[in-house]
């Protein structure tokens, strides 16, 4: 089986979480490469519901062998509160699941500097999750990290937790006015959640190359979206990580020559959670509907989503900078009762047609979206097994999405289970 990557194609919240399960069938490992616990991968599985923030999707099922790559930022308080969540329902993660060594540590500090940082920024915030991702990759960049690596060691986590509190310290006091955080407690702590974690830490690195070597299959799970990525997105409106197929790579230590298929999950609409730019959002009650439909609420937050028609000048973008190869399109049920729909097939932007994605998120702002209009089919899509049991034109709804993105369609989900999945040559 092909070595595939998995990411979001708009700007999170695709439903990346059910194709990876979905996937996972065809995979040995599923490798979770960047972001942390500011993810929100729902999974429908008969009657239960999986919430994961860091574990991979695969976990569920049987056999399957899950990685936390050195590119994530780790929560342990918050991986060992989802171990013993999926234990309580029947699954086993101790000898199926791995984490790197190398992986960064989300710190008691860094939740509290990503909320006072919000909070001070007033209505020009960002609209983190608050769980301390950004401040966790910025400690990682200013090579000032604590890895998980360093949770085993008694001297060197007290030497690393030392010089990086003294700092979070000073910005918590000097800056915002708050209380210093006790380096005795946060040392206590993060030791005993070492100890814990011991028996999933591993070399990752050789984990994966030694699998590749031994012909098992690959399967990388992003999170967020490509449109929230550091460098490719709406800057400053973005996730602290790229989150894009190339961080697969570098987020678990596999090179790139092993990467097959680079799949990128879109809604059949668009959604976005947080501030920033989103030129074909929906106002008033239009985009309330749909919101209700979909049941468009974030899972890490809760907060309501903001929704809009599907942007084919964004998802070109991800084609570009992912590689894709494929499309895995979901929620396209939600459209069931919609007369028609509208496709942004280009913006305006000062009276000029404008076919790319700006990279300048004050431009982004001034666009126009030019639409198409696409007749709705006004039927239940839910119980479709194969392309030919949709209506004429829900079928002709996705051929048009992968004309103006010029990527072939490879999947689509109908529904939050499992079995809603028509598969198309993926």
């Amino acid at each position: 089986m092909p070595n595939r990557v998995i990411v979001g194609a708009q700007w999170g919240d695709e439903g990346k979480a059910k194709v990876v399960d979905y996937l996972t069938e065809d995979a040995d490992f599923v490798i979770r490469f960047q972001g942390g616990a500011n993810a929100g991968h729902t999974v429908e599985v008969g009657d239960q519901k999986f919430v994961f923030h860091l574990l991979p999707s695969g976990l569920m099922h049987p056999g399957k062998s899950c990685v936390i790559g050195n590119g994530v930022v780790l929560d342990p308080a918050q991986l060992l509160q989802e171990i013993e969540e999926v234990r309580v329902k029947g699954i086993e993660a101790k000898g199926r699941l791995w984490v790197s060594e190398a992986a960064q540590v989300v710190l008691p500090t860094h939740k509290l500097l990503d909320q006072l940082k919000e909070k001070a920024a007033g209505k020009d915030a960002i609209g983190t999750t608050g769980r301390g991702i950004g401040p966790a990759y910025y400690d990682k960049v200013n090579r000032m990290g604590v890895r998980v690596g360093d949770l085993l060691e008694d001297a060197a986590l007290r030497e690393k937790l030392g010089r990086t509190l003294a700092a979070h310290n000073e910005t918590i006091v000097r800056l915002y006015g708050g209380e210093p955080v006790s380096l005795e407690s946060v040392f206590a702590e993060y030791r005993a959640l070492g100890e814990k974690l011991k028996p999933y830490v591993a070399d990752c690195v050789a984990l994966l190359n030694g699998a590749l070597k031994q012909g098992k299959s690959l399967l990388f799970e992003g999170a967020q979206g490509t449109i929230l990525d550091v460098d490719h997105g709406t800057y400053p409106f973005v996730t602290s990580s790229n989150t894009v197929a190339g961080a697969a790579c570098t987020g678990s230590g596999v090179g790139p020559t092993a990467l097959h298929q680079s799949v990128g999950v879109v809604k059949a609409y668009t959604t976005r959670v947080g501030n920033g730019p989103f030129p074909t959002e929906i106002p008033g009650a239009l985009g309330a509907e749909l919101r209700r439909i979909g049941h468009e609420y974030g899972a890490t937050t809760g907060r309501e989503r903001r929704c809009g028609w599907f942007d084919a000048v964004v998802v070109r973008r991800a084609a570009m900078v992912n590689g894709l190869t494929h499309l895995a399109v979901t929620k396209m049920d939600v459209l069931d009762t919609f007369d028609e729909l509208q496709v942004c097939v280009a913006y305006k932007l000062e009276g000029q047609r404008v076919e790319h994605f700006p990279a300048s998120a004050s431009r982004l702002e001034r666009v126009e979206p030019i639409y198409e209009t696409l007749p709705g089919w006004k039927s239940d899509t839910t119980s479709a097994t194969s392309l030919d049991q949709l209506p004429e034109n829900a079928r002709l709804y996705l051929r048009r999405l992968s004309q103006l993105v010029e990527v072939p369609v490879g999947l689509l989900s109908l529904g939050p289970k499992r079995h809603q999945t028509i598969r198309m040559g993926l």
